[in-house]
């Protein structure tokens, strides 16, 4: 009885499988597909952020040693050109220095 019993359980284990719908299938293969993307793009991210954070800082302009400000001017912009710096007060004027000599303003325009 014994071996009746064995013989029927192996030819039952022996059964083709009927296998997974090709659904389910596809969901197997997107999910995957999914998951290494994201995963790309999460080292891709992290390896773009150590080449940007490791590479040291631009170094700034070198600036006139002294600016000199029109009585009750307040600085509401700075603005550095190739020869000039441009600071615009919280009036509205405009006062140009030369970069190279600093000191009093070049030229001061005025809006209208």
């Amino acid at each position: 009885m014994t071996t009746r019993r064995m013989e029927r359980s192996l030819v039952m284990s022996d059964a083709p499988d009927p296998g997974t719908p090709p659904e389910v299938r596809f969901l197997k293969r997107l999910v995957t597909t999914l998951t290494v993307v994201m995963i790309a793009g999460l080292v891709t991210i992290v390896a773009l952020l150590v080449i940007r954070l490791g590479t040291p800082p631009a170094r700034l302009p070198a600036l006139p040693a002294n600016i000199d400000l029109p009585e009750g001017a307040e600085i509401a912009a700075v603005t550095l050109a190739r020869d000039w710096v441009v600071v615009v007060t919280a009036a509205g004027e405009i006062l140009l220095y030369d970069r190279a000599v600093g000191g009093a303003p070049v030229q001061r325009v005025r809006p209208d």
